[in-house]
């Protein structure tokens, strides 16, 4: 059996920082893809790439339908993949909806969407995570600042950094209604964060987290080291983020809803092995053990 070395601790009794073991752009630049080479470089350089308009407006209409669709759906909202808004009631979240639904499947297997993951990955890539968002006006909560690699390495035992998300947007993001924040350049530096990991974390994380929180010092020296970069675009623009950069969001307290659907593209050349700082396992509907190659 080979053991793997642990090159991203974290959950132990203090809270670490690790400079970056690995690349950020795994592909080689002389290889043509939708990405060009000096959009290539600002994403190696700040942690991510945002593009105006990846999805055309039409397209923007049938994927929100979609959305609304499987949030209406009382079977849906039975589902364990859905998580549930604490004070609302409403759905936040419903994983895996790329097996869901046909509609976001084929945006998965859209070659301006995986096309991107493989140039930035080097290599096939699968699912590790697919999921809507949903945050409703007039209260929806945020997501706290964390970096998406120390829970998908402590929880889900993914190896290496080589891995990138896409948040396509289905609503318009204002600067007001609780869109996405990243601290450039935050990639190049692990926080492994203190305390262990809880049986079933994910039960609780999903909705509020505590397990792999940063502490309020080490974030307040990324921002000053970083700043923070509020990302604001129409329906139909994206935001292209590696797997360790820190970013959050705050709450909606305006009417106007901010909706998404948010895919992880993981490396077949990464897959996940045993959790390197929890019990056991989340379940596949939150980190995928079927490694199969999108095609």
């Amino acid at each position: 059996m080979t053991t793997l070395t642990d090159l991203y601790p974290s959950r132990g009794a203090t809270e670490v920082s690790v400079p970056r073991q690995d690349p950020v752009v795994w592909g080689s630049p002389d290889v043509p893809g939708p990405i060009a080479t000096g959009d290539l470089r600002s994403y190696e350089r700040d942690g991510f790439l945002a593009i105006d308009q990846l999805i055309a407006p039409d397209e923007v209409e049938v994927y929100r339908q979609e959305l609304d669709r499987l949030i209406d759906d009382p079977a849906i909202r039975a589902d364990e993949r859905s998580v549930i808004e604490p004070a609302s009631q409403e759905i936040r979240s419903v994983f895996e909806v790329h097996r869901i639904s046909e509609v976001f499947a084929n945006l998965v297997r859209d070659e301006r969407v995986v096309g991107r993951a493989r140039q930035i990955l080097g290599s096939d890539v699968y699912v590790h995570q697919s999921r809507i968002n949903v945050k409703p006006g007039f209260g929806a909560s945020g997501f706290y600042w964390h970096s998406d690699f120390e829970t998908w390495h402590a929880e889900d035992g993914l190896p290496h950094m080589r891995t990138v998300s896409v948040s396509i947007a289905l609503t318009e993001n204002h600067d007001t209604n609780g869109g996405l924040m990243i601290m450039p350049g935050s990639h190049r530096t692990f926080l492994g964060c203190a305390g262990a990991t809880p049986r079933d974390n994910y039960k609780k994380s999903l909705q509020m987290q505590d397990a792999g929180t940063p502490s309020d010092e080490a974030l307040t020296k990324m921002a000053g080291a970083h700043g923070i970069k509020l990302f604001t675009g129409k329906a139909g623009s994206a935001t292209w983020f590696d797997c360790n950069c820190m970013h959050g969001s705050g709450d909606n307290i305006t009417p106007f809803p901010r909706s998404n659907v948010f895919i992880v593209f993981n490396s077949v050349d990464n897959a996940a092995v045993e959790p390197f700082a929890a019990p056991v396992r989340r379940p596949e509907f939150i980190g995928a053990r079927d490694f199969t190659p999108v095609k």
